[in-house]
């Protein structure tokens, strides 16, 4: 008849058992903590990715003339960069021959609001949709319209600037002139200054110039541009026309 272990037996068994599965589980915790740091490395956004797209995100746009390494890093990664935005909708785009990236909106972006009627005032939770008045919108399309035009001359790329003095007369044929060379160059001044913050031109400078942005290629539809510019010239020759029949009409 075998004897039973007594309790200082039991007690020796399982503090040995206890010791096996610690040195076991010290064996193997080495090997569990370096897959665990190569799976949290490999998740981890590269430092120099997270550099860039948090970048785009503060500022929504740059240029190879201002950030030339963020540049080049954000047009060679764009596919990963297009990946991490995914959940927010957004994409990055960019142009190599202007120099120009800029975040935009993806095109299937719907938006939380189903109704139709309610598209016109579209907005994205990072990416507001900016109401222009009309004398903004005329200016933008004259900016537009030479800035395309000195690309043409001096190839895609090319700097363009203009002089401040220049866009007065332009803004007077649609616009109609004030009567007061003072306050027309205060208004032209104010237009420049609201469009400067959305980075469409750069800020008058020693020589009384503006450096025309390439992001403004971009921001307009051409085909709504050309239909505000004939707009404003056949109401503006309407005016005109009108004008000159009441001084006909007036003379003896």
């Amino acid at each position: 008849m075998q004897q039973e272990p007594d309790i200082f037996d039991r007690m020796a068994a399982q503090g040995a058992g206890a010791q096996a599965e610690q040195s076991l589980s010290k064996e193997e915790l080495p090997a569990l903590v370096e897959s665990r740091i190569a799976a949290h490395s490999i998740s981890r956004t590269p430092p120099n990715a997270r550099q860039a797209l948090q970048f785009l995100l503060a500022h929504g746009w740059l240029e190879s003339a201002t950030k030339p390494k963020l540049f080049n890093l954000i047009a060679a990664q764009t596919t990963l960069l297009d990946a991490l935005l995914e959940p927010l909708d957004l994409r990055v785009v960019v142009d190599d021959v202007r120099g120009l990236a800029f975040l935009a909106v993806v095109p299937d972006y719907a938006g939380d609001d189903t109704d139709e009627s309610e598209q016109d005032d579209w907005t994205h939770p990072l990416m507001k949709r900016q109401r222009l008045t009309l004398e903004q919108s005329l200016l933008l399309a004259l900016l537009r319209r030479e800035f395309l035009q000195r690309e043409q001359e001096s190839g895609t790329g090319a700097v363009v600037r203009v002089t401040v003095d220049s866009l007065l007369p332009q803004l007077e044929t649609y616009l109609g002139s004030t009567g007061s060379d003072m306050q027309e160059r205060k208004r032209l001044t104010q237009l420049l200054e609201n469009l400067r913050t959305h980075g469409m031109v750069s800020e008058v400078d020693a020589q009384d110039c503006i450096t025309i942005r390439p992001m403004i290629v971009h921001l307009l539809n051409p085909e709504n541009l050309q239909t505000l510019l004939l707009r404003l010239r056949a109401l503006a020759e309407q005016g005109g026309a009108q004008g000159s029949a009441g001084n006909a009409e007036g003379t003896p």
